[in-house]
């Protein structure tokens, strides 16, 4: 992998104010090697917290369990976490107190303004960040040297759903009126919807309504579904986090327009184990475009065994994506034979980590941070769960289309 070219003047672009003093750590010097964990265990988001910080948790388990890292004489890792209670201020300082406390890697942070400003903490200290789940393109538009991606990009979730909702329609021989979008107002939900109106225009899709609404405060999205109903959309695209998922798929169940399919670009609630029983009826037949448990893999169905023996509930994929993003984390220690920063930061691009998650291929970094092994799918809510139906190979179930939600 070649060098990336540090940006210095990042921070003063991005407005973050930087009072601490820079320190590059030179390895955890400790009995254990800690990974630093930034994720929203507090907040309105703690439940996708808890289900990243176990699968991180759940990695370091297993690796320890296997022998440590043997490069190291088996030396053991452990978890530091931080809590970034849904706050980018929060998890900026959460990430300096990991890294001043002797972490040689972050990992996090689920929302996109928290991986900005950690992002930030990371370079400014050398010490290699693994975002595990952010999706804001612009992040790695910095030219940042310490920083990776785990997940796909807004623009290929925005894109992509573009592209299967078209394929879907088509295979049905079932044309698509308008499609409406609903997304939550920071760069996540900006981000993808962006993209899916760029590439919906480039393959003749009609958009209609974009509404956006504030995750951390919204109760009830019923005024929002009324203007969709309204407009005559035959497809809603939504991008939001868990709660205000449910929030949307019990909307549309009492409004009840007239869709061919509620549709998720990278929606944080329809493609998640325990969303069928959240939202009840309301959540049958939907559908999400994003990064998925491989089911077809015995990594994965022993990833989700393990994961619900340890903690009594069945994982979401960030939980998944959690536990990749420590193994990566932990081969490019091995790889590095060393638990210096800079050491671990330079073997990222030299593992061979096949992912729990759907991947074409074993994780690689392309110049600019980004996993090129990212592989979204589209997921539907069928018989009381979600199950991958398109593309065709990584199909567990056949679509239903149209799915009629809310009527």
């Amino acid at each position: 992998m070649r060098k990336r070219k540090f940006v210095t003047a990042v921070a003063v672009a991005l407005g973050v104010a930087l009072t601490a003093t820079a320190c590059s750590a030179s390895g955890s010097g400790d009995d254990v090697i800690k990974i630093g964990t930034v994720h929203p265990l507090t907040g309105v988001n703690a439940g996708d917290g808890a289900q990243l910080e176990n699968g991180a948790k759940l990695a370091v388990r297993d690796i320890n369990a296997a022998g440590g890292i043997k490069a190291l004489g088996g030396k053991e890792l452990a978890i530091d976490p931080g809590d970034t209670k849904g706050s980018a201020k929060t998890g900026q300082s959460e990430a300096q107190r990991l890294v001043s406390g002797g972490a040689v890697a972050l990992i996090g942070s689920y929302q996109s303004a928290v991986c900005a400003n950690v992002a930030v903490v990371a370079e400014r200290n050398k010490v290699p960040y693994l975002m595990d789940i952010c999706g804001d393109n612009s992040i790695l538009e910095n030219g940042y040297k310490y920083t990776f991606r785990m997940q796909p990009p807004n623009s290929r979730f925005g894109a992509s759903t573009a592209d299967y909702v078209k394929a879907v329609a088509e295979q049905a021989h079932r044309p698509i009126t308008k499609v409406a979008y609903l997304h939550e107002n920071t760069a996540f939900g900006n981000g993808v919807s962006k993209a899916f109106a760029a590439r919906a225009a480039e393959i003749g899709l009609t958009m209609g309504p974009s509404i956006s609404y504030d995750a951390a405060s919204v109760s009830d999205l019923t005024t929002q579904i009324a203007q969709v109903k309204s407009s005559g959309a035959s497809i809603l695209v939504i991008s939001g986090y868990y709660r205000d998922g449910v929030l949307a798929a019990k909307a549309v169940q009492t409004v009840k327009p007239n869709l061919d399919a509620v549709v998720g670009a990278a929606d944080g609630a329809f493609d998640q184990p325990q969303f069928p029983t959240d939202a009840g009826r309301a959540g049958n037949g939907y559908f999400d475009v994003n990064y998925h448990i491989n089911d077809k893999s015995k990594k994965g169905q022993d990833f989700v065994k393990a994961y619900t023996a340890e903690y009594g509930d069945a994982p979401r994929t960030g939980a998944a994506l959690a536990y990749d993003s420590v193994m990566v984390i932990a081969a490019a220690i091995e790889k590095a034979g060393s638990d210096d920063p800079e050491a671990i930061r330079n073997a990222l691009g030299k593992t061979d980590v096949t992912p729990v998650v759907l991947s074409d291929g074993p994780v690689r970094f392309s110049e600019t941070g980004e996993n090129l092994s990212t592989l979204p799918v589209l997921t539907q809510v069928l018989d009381g769960a979600p199950h991958v139906v398109f593309p065709e190979q990584f199909a567990t179930k056949q679509i239903v289309f149209p799915a009629g939600p809310g009527r």
